[in-house]
């Protein structure tokens, strides 16, 4: 499973870069907000600068909701780093822009998804990613991981080749789950990336293990 992480914190990156196990990064127009990046020309530098940073793919989100304009922003986005995925909401000429993305080789992340429906209907016109909001639906009582297991049985009926993304993951029984059930790609906070390093038993292991290499040597 590819690990993405989702911000636009350029330190919080690096630092997952650093790690080595990033994989790519998602981003969409609330973290650069979060991050005080505003205007057109601020938000192109701030993808300019991801795609320097990692390895693999950064999604960049349309702020279009109509197909020509989305068609005009997305291929505009997709010129600027070859590692660049257009993100595109799921609505109806979402789906249209992702067919005609797909017919001209740009990447796509069909963005917002919630139904195993729109998966399909994101599969259908060949997205490369879909991300299905698992930590959204669990805000409102329904079960994220569930979802993405039925998405995971359509896309394997028919060897659909669009990836899940699992989006909006919180925290990592997020992350294992999604492991468990054959996610291809899994994107959260630094957070939940680094939450997967702990536990107690290792803590205190690790203090057994230096306090007894202290007594060995002496000290």
């Amino acid at each position: 499973m590819k690990f993405f992480i989702d911000t636009a914190n350029l330190e919080q990156i690096k630092e997952a870069q650093d790690l080595g196990v990033l994989d790519g990064v998602t981003t969409n127009p609330s973290l650069m907000a979060k991050e005080g990046i505003s205007g057109e020309e601020n938000v192109i530098n701030h993808y300019k600068a991801i795609c320097a940073i990692v390895d693999g793919d950064v999604s960049a989100e349309v702020i279009s909701t109509t197909y020509e304009e989305m068609i005009k922003e997305g291929e505009a986005l997709a010129a600027l780093d070859s590692k660049i995925v257009v993100k595109v909401p799921m609505i109806k000429d979402g789906v249209k822009a992702i067919k005609y993305f797909s017919k001209k080789g740009i990447k796509t992340n069909c963005t917002l998804v919630f139904t195993a429906g729109q998966a399909l209907l994101a599969a259908k016109a060949g997205a490369t990613y879909v991300s299905p909001f698992i930590g959204r639906l669990d805000d409102i009582s329904t079960d994220g991981l569930a979802l993405i297991e039925d998405i995971r049985l359509i896309y394997d009926n028919y060897q659909y080749p669009t990836q899940i993304l699992a989006a909006s993951v919180r925290h990592s029984a997020h992350i294992l789950g999604c492991a468990k059930i054959g996610a291809d790609v899994m994107t959260g906070p630094l957070s939940a990336i680094l939450s997967l390093l702990k536990h107690p038993l290792t803590d205190s292991g690790l203090a057994t293990f230096l306090a007894d290499h202290a007594k060995a040597a002496g000290k």
